[in-house]
């Protein structure tokens, strides 16, 4: 295994902006500019932009694609028309995740997945495996790089900088086209922070004039660079997963509240296990819960229930920047999983009262 960090293509502009860089996923990311909730409250109020390009791309094309694609991820990629993105996930075969991800359908036979920074090698392995149908697949994750442009205002910046009609991208669909001059841009209405706004794929050479272009267009909305810290408290104001927090290898999607993306309308990797999953419930879900007492839920602090027995662990938490109390995700017993139902979470040898709420935390 090779221990050298490695940089994003514009890894000298965030350290020139002030980015305070830490090593994240095997890259050197910037964590933050300025302060968490400054950069938090920026997205959720005007636009700001992430550097993601550490996101894993792999090309699968070829009259196989989908079948491969359809046995390896646990959504129907069969209901994608071009132009538009699915969530899905890998399953692995012993009931857990091997990442989630965002099948796109760029054309007929040619699709593109989306994975997580840290499961590049384990995810590439992992379809490999499974190709024995022999579709292209191709890695060119170090080829490209991928901005979140999230916001209220994002949509208004990047329209100056594009003749594609922003308003045409609905949620989870996409167009290729020019943007700050260049061509074969693959513009997203996706993003993690549920504050709308796009995501945007540029090869390595183009992302400089893009990224320069993104903040002289957003400039009269006040845009700013966004670090991973920000990132954070944003999702999981969402109750959106992260991987290696609230999902992993041992932790089924049916478990984790992704059910939605788990489509037994087809076969995939352990699908009549989790099927059998289903038919017969959970045991554990993971719940999204906000604090009534004052304090920090963090990961691996123990859920109680009123009698102090413990029935669940925290997998993310934070302070709310929006809301300004402490809100996390976790796994509870299934008995404890209702919105409504009164929990606690031990901090420091302190039992603070909090609820589980339906998701998202932060409400509209």
């Amino acid at each position: 295994m090779e221990n050298t960090i490695k940089k994003v293509a514009l890894n000298d502009k965030h350290i020139e902006l002030g980015g305070k860089m830490v090593p994240f996923a095997g890259y050197n990311m910037p964590v933050r500019y300025t302060s968490d909730k400054q950069e938090h409250n920026t997205v959720r109020n005007g636009v700001g932009v992430f550097d993601v390009s550490h996101m894993g791309e792999f090309m699968v094309t070829g009259p196989h694609a989908l079948e491969l694609i359809q046995k390896v991820t646990s959504n129907d990629a069969a209901k994608l028309v071009i132009g538009q993105a699915q969530y899905s996930c890998f399953p692995n075969d012993k009931g857990g995740i091997v990442d989630d991800l965002i099948v796109y359908k760029m054309a007929e036979e040619k699709y593109l997945l989306v994975v997580n920074a840290s499961n590049i090698e384990k995810d590439w392995n992992w379809v490999n495996q499974h190709n024995e149908m022999e579709a292209e697949l191709e890695d060119i994750s170090d080829e490209m790089s991928l901005f979140a442009v999230q916001g209220p205002k994002a949509a208004a910046a990047l329209q100056k900088i594009t003749p594609v009609n922003l308003n045409d991208i609905k949620f989870y669909h996409f167009a290729v086209g020019e943007l700050a001059g260049v061509q074969d841009v693959i513009i997203s209405g996706t993003g993690y922070t549920g504050a709308g706004g796009f995501e945007i794929y540029v090869k390595n050479e183009d992302a400089e004039k893009v990224w320069d272009a993104i903040f002289e267009a957003g400039a009269e909305f006040d845009i700013q660079p966004i670090g991973l810290g920000a990132r954070d408290t944003l999702r999981l104001e969402m109750g959106y997963c992260l991987y290696g927090n609230d999902i992993d290898d041992t932790t089924s999607p049916l478990e984790a509240g992704l059910g939605w993306i788990t489509k037994f309308t087809k076969d995939f990797i352990n699908s009549d296990n989790l099927k059998k999953q289903k038919e017969e419930g959970v045991g554990k879900k993971l719940v999204g819960f906000k604090f009534k007492d004052k304090g920090i839920p963090r990961a691996h602090y123990p859920i109680v229930n009123e009698s102090g027995a413990q029935i669940g662990e925290v997998t993310s938490g934070t302070m709310s920047p929006s809301m300004g109390i402490g809100i996390g995700l976790g796994y509870v017993d299934i008995a404890y999983a209702k919105p409504g139902t009164e929990i606690a979470v031990s901090v420091r040898n302190k039992n603070l009262s909090a609820v589980v709420e339906k998701l998202p935390l932060l409400k509209k």
